[in-house]
């Protein structure tokens, strides 16, 4: 976890925190009259969430995906870069400052703009939904986007704990107790990017929430990591009632397909 951190510090990220508010209002949520059933007709911008036919998340069979072994995931951080922990209402994200690098898929190259958490989470795998999802968002300089997901599954015992999580323990807290929306973490580690995808799913969906656009690349890793009940709580205390369950339903496959690479076949 996050060292003690100085009195000055906290000083001024809760000053950023209250005064860097959310630059978007807000107008849909998880449950009710502005829930993911009702989404494509709060405004007609939103269509897309009731009418596309290529909506995420969806349900990984997998024995009805497509191997495809030369799929490409080529990636590239910096190894460390400040970093800054938001909650963003719908969820609690990390950007970091600047521009840390990327990934290419397809020869075209994505630079990578924020990460972020769903809980529990959006993809399922044969039916399976999982603890906690990750979205790292990638946008290419044309403004189409490729996602990387990763999922996460309670461990077995207290100790089994998501060590990147670990680290923003501190940061957390403080978005949780004090009542901001940023709060500087400091210099942070760029592992989270830069796992080694040697099995990942891949199919072409959309964002999952409003305006819900479609085209973005989703690979999604076959690894399933893990996480403590803890480290949910954590990302769900921030949030308002109405988004701390902030996975939208799984959406219709229709005639996607989902490929597969896996290095160990």
């Amino acid at each position: 976890m996050i060292s003690k951190i100085p009195f000055f510090v906290i000083a001024i990220s809760l000053f950023l925190g209250l005064a860097l508010a959310v630059d978007h209002e807000v107008d849909f949520s998880y449950s009710g009259a502005t829930g993911p059933s009702n989404w494509g007709t709060l405004k007609p911008e939103y269509a897309l969430c009731s009418s596309g036919l290529k909506q995420s998340p969806v349900n990984i069979i997998q024995n009805k995906t497509v191997l495809n072994q030369n799929l490409k995931l080529s990636k590239q951080y910096d190894a460390v870069a400040n970093a800054t922990l938001i909650n963003s209402v719908i969820h609690i994200a990390l950007k970091y400052d600047g521009e840390i690098g990327g990934m290419q898929i397809n020869g075209k190259i994505y630079n990578f703009e924020e990460m972020h958490w769903h809980s529990p989470s959006e993809h399922l795998i044969d039916g399976q939904r999982f603890a906690a999802e990750l979205h790292l968002v990638h946008r290419a300089q044309d403004h189409s986007a490729a996602v990387n997901a990763i999922l996460y599954q309670f461990g077995n015992s207290p100790t089994k704990v998501d060590p990147f999580l670990a680290e923003l323990g501190d940061a957390l807290e403080m978005l949780s107790e004090n009542n901001v929306t940023k709060v500087d973490v400091g210099m942070l580690n760029t592992k989270p990017l830069t796992q080694n995808y040697r099995k990942f799913y891949r199919y072409v969906g959309s964002f999952t929430t409003p305006p819900c656009k479609e085209g973005v690349i989703w690979t999604i890793l076959g690894e399933v990591k893990t996480i403590s009940q803890e480290q949910v709580a954590a990302l769900k205390a921030p949030l308002e009632p109405e988004y701390k369950d902030n996975a939208r339903p799984e959406q219709s496959l229709n005639f996607r397909k989902i490929e597969l690479y896996n290095k160990l076949k």
